[in-house]
């Protein structure tokens, strides 16, 4: 060190040059000793006052101490590593700052017990506990100069940290608000956040795109960065307007966000554990499936997603694995319900055909009965009919014959009469015609009552071709993909024979029918 040159001095109260620092020392010791001298009226140099500042603070400083604070920037030049320390209040008010040194042949061994420790590299915006001694230089100011770091504390404060927001956010009640949506049914779309070109993210998208390739899910990428202190509000910014986008095109959101980062060192993970970016996963709308390349390690995007994997490949796997059991649990429902019309069309079709069948029984039935009373009665029309022309013949012609006989005999008497006697005997027989055309009617209208309308009506009905020509009677007239009528009381219905089953005692036949 220079030595401080005194020279300089101010009336008669002079400091002689030091001719080296002890010298100096016991100079000022005995000045100070001296109540006659006043140092006011001393005037020095810049660098000897700072000497002479150098000397006490090394003197005063010159043991080592644990000091904590939080590192504002770190840099490295040649080995050595220059810090910028700080203190700050409760509202985040820096209330104290210095410089630190490390120099190099101590910050290997340092840095690397440090790093074996917590598992993270030093970098800013930690609290550190350091071991320190006090430094002054006239040329440089005041540092401190770093001896150790304690790994131990700067553990303790991130988990102080990590406790801090997890006690938040319980107490706003978005720990578990992400957790408490239901799994969606079907997974359509993906919204997938990863850090652009890795590794991880390879993994996912191998699988990834052979399951978008069979039509089942659809990934839509968005990158970020994942460490670093600017990696939350990346991370923030890329779900904000990857939900967007998406919305703008789909009109409707996905059906799951995805974030995921492959392996790393374990210090880079603390740059996720981000009270903003935490519990902005919790308040999405749609469920947060995580895949952060970690096994022992929680971040807190794990404490708040909906479902927390330990690495990609296991969320595309989960993925796969739940459209796997959707489709399963699909095909399964598709062979009940199939099962289950089957069972209902058998009994359906065995119901229709036994009805079918004694429809045409009783219709059959019917129609014979009818056929054989309508036959029976026109006969007796024709019988009846007959006798009473036969005797109205007879009458005639014996009234002929008597008319004859009189009018020969009273030929004169009846001239005059022959008239009034003609209509007489006219009105007589058409008296009789009459009666028997009333009798020939009454005959004619119980037949009417059972014709084929009049049964219609009855709720019974009766099959026809195509032209209405032909009624058919038995199953031996039909044949598969016929087109026939079916006639009811109040119109008729076109049918076409599906298929047609037959046995030795009646035919049963199954119709689909088509209103005409």
């Amino acid at each position: 060190m220079r030595k401080p040159n005194l020279s300089n001095i101010k009336q008669a109260k002079v400091l002689a040059p030091a001719k080296d620092l002890a010298t100096l020392e016991a100079e000022l010791a005995k000045q100070e000793n001296s109540p006659e001298v006043n140092l006011e009226d001393t005037v020095l140099r810049l660098s000897d006052y700072l000497s002479a500042v150098e000397m006490v603070i090394k003197q005063t400083f010159n043991h080592r101490v644990w000091v904590k604070a939080e590192i504002r920037n770190l840099s490295s030049k040649g080995g050595h590593y220059y810090f910028e320390l700080a203190e700050k209040d409760d509202d985040g008010k820096v209330i104290a700052s210095c410089r630190g040194n490390l120099w190099r042949f101590k910050a290997a061994r340092v840095l690397a017990k440090f790093e074996r420790a917590t598992g993270m590299a030093l970098e800013r915006d930690l609290t550190v506990l350091l071991k320190v001694s006090a430094g002054f230089h006239a040329q440089y100011g005041f540092s401190l100069t770093i001896e150790d770091i304690d790994p131990s504390y700067t553990l303790g404060d991130l988990a102080r940290q990590y406790a801090e927001m997890i006690d938040r956010l319980t107490g706003e009640g978005l720990l578990h608000l992400n957790q408490q949506l239901p799994t969606p049914f079907d997974i359509e779309h993906v919204l997938v956040i990863a850090p652009e070109k890795a590794a991880g993210l390879g993994d996912f998208q191998a699988d990834a795109n052979r399951l978008a390739s069979t039509g089942a899910c659809q990934f839509h990428y968005h990158h970020a960065t994942f460490q670093g202190n600017h990696a939350p509000s990346e991370i923030r910014q890329a779900i904000v307007s990857a939900q967007k986008q998406f919305y703008d095109t789909y009109q409707r959101l996905p059906d799951l966000l995805v974030i995921i980062r492959g392996g790393g060192a374990v210090g880079d993970l603390a740059y996720l554990n981000d009270y903003e970016l935490a519990a902005l996963v919790a308040e999405q709308p749609i469920p947060v499936w995580v895949g952060i390349g970690h096994e022992r390690d929680k971040v807190i995007l794990d404490e708040v997603a909906h479902t927390s994997f330990d690495t990609p490949s296991k969320v595309i796997a989960a993925i796969s694995s739940h459209l796997a059991q959707l489709v399963t649990q699909t095909l399964q429902y598709q062979a009940q319900i199939k099962q289950a019309a089957k069972r209902q069309l058998n009994i359906a079709e065995q119901r229709t055909s036994r009805q079918l069948g004694q429809i045409q029984s009783q219709t059959v039935g019917q129609l014979t009965a009818l056929r054989k009373d309508s036959d029976y009665a026109w006969r007796s029309i024709q019988q009846s009919a007959q006798r009473q022309v036969k005797q109205a013949a007879r009458r005639t012609s014996e009234l002929r014959e008597q008319t004859q006989s009189s009018a020969y005999q009273q030929l004169a008497m009846a001239a005059t009469n022959s008239k009034d006697y003609q209509k007489t005997v006219m009105q007589s027989a058409q008296q009789r015609v009459i009666q028997a055309q009333r009798n020939s009617e009454h005959l004619r209208d119980i037949v009417l009552l059972h014709r084929p309308s009049r049964v219609l009506k009855q709720g019974y009905t009766m099959l026809t071709d195509a032209k209405d020509k032909q009624i058919f009677t038995s199953s031996t007239q039909l044949y598969p993909e016929q087109t026939i009528h079916i006639v009811l009381k109040d119109g008729k219905a076109k049918a076409q024979i599906i298929d047609i089953k037959t046995d030795n005692k009646m035919t049963e036949s199954t119709d689909t029918l088509t209103e005409s």
